[in-house]
């Protein structure tokens, strides 16, 4: 490891005012990507903002219209949270399912969500929610925060604070997953809720998490597996590595949005 500078404020306000005066600060959540990254000299910040002891960023909120989670809060937390379970047992589900238990006992759902890992977890929740995220300066929703491969709306000086996710009236999630890592080859996050009905992907798109409309009209319609069985997403724009052919990962889309709709409560 090499040398950098250290802060932990107790604040976002302090947080901010340390990122404004730095070019090369990184934010400290969980740690579970940025760290690794450090060590295999992928990354390397001159100052890093230990987010662990501001106050205010974690916990989890039940109201009428659905559940708010802190930014700190960690995915344990969230996977074992009795609101969560009973408001949006998707999202429990979702989250039992991330990486692996010592994952889910340091990461964080605001680290996550920052990263924006094109495999990651829970950008499939927040969008095929329709979830807002909070931030130090506005509101946004989840159809303007990702913006492509590790890459979201977030400005330089701007810091997750928490995510309201709204009660659906069915939501499922189901991912095929890479047995070493756990990341998502491909997972499929459906709802259906006030506005209609929802379809997000994650792990299979060039930019990252996207929804699939066609699916989404299809379900509005008739919310069953049945009613999107004849739809394919063509495998143009979806990743090719040695996990799998960009074929391979439009076929698994339908297969995982039609068992996510089967699971779904």
């Amino acid at each position: 490891m090499y040398a950098f500078k250290y802060e932990k404020p107790g604040s976002v306000t302090d947080a901010v005012a340390l990122l404004k005066k730095s070019d090369d600060a990184k934010l400290l959540a969980g740690g579970q990507t940025l760290l690794p990254a450090m060590k295999l000299r992928l990354a390397s910040p001159g100052t890093i903002i230990d987010l662990s002891k501001v106050s205010g960023l974690s916990g989890i909120k039940k109201s009428g219209s659905g559940i708010t989670i802190g930014a700190m809060t960690k995915h344990i937390d969230v996977m074992n949270s009795p609101d969560v379970q009973s408001s949006i047992p998707a999202l429990a589900h979702l989250v039992s399912v991330l990486g692996d238990p010592a994952v889910r006992n340091r990461g964080t759902i605001g680290g996550s969500l920052a990263n924006n890992d094109p495999s990651a977890d829970y950008p499939a929740a927040v969008l095929g929610l329709g979830a807002t995220v909070k931030t130090n300066k506005r509101e946004i929703k989840a159809d303007d925060f990702f913006k492509g491969l590790f890459e979201t709306a977030l400005a330089g000086d701007e810091i997750i604070e928490s995510v309201t996710f709204p009660a659906p009236e069915k939501a499922g999630y189901e991912k095929f997953r890479n047995p070493a890592s756990r990341f998502a080859l491909v997972g499929v996050f459906v709802s259906k809720g006030k506005d209609g009905a929802r379809v997000a992907v994650t792990g299979a798109g060039e930019g990252g998490v996207f929804r699939v409309k066609e699916m989404e009209a299809a379900l509005a319609k008739d919310w069953s597996a049945k009613a999107i069985e004849g739809i394919k997403v063509p495998p143009k724009g979806m990743i090719a590595d040695l996990h799998g052919t960009a074929e391979y990962r439009a076929h698994l889309i339908g297969v995982m949005a039609r068992r996510a709709v089967a699971a779904a409560k």
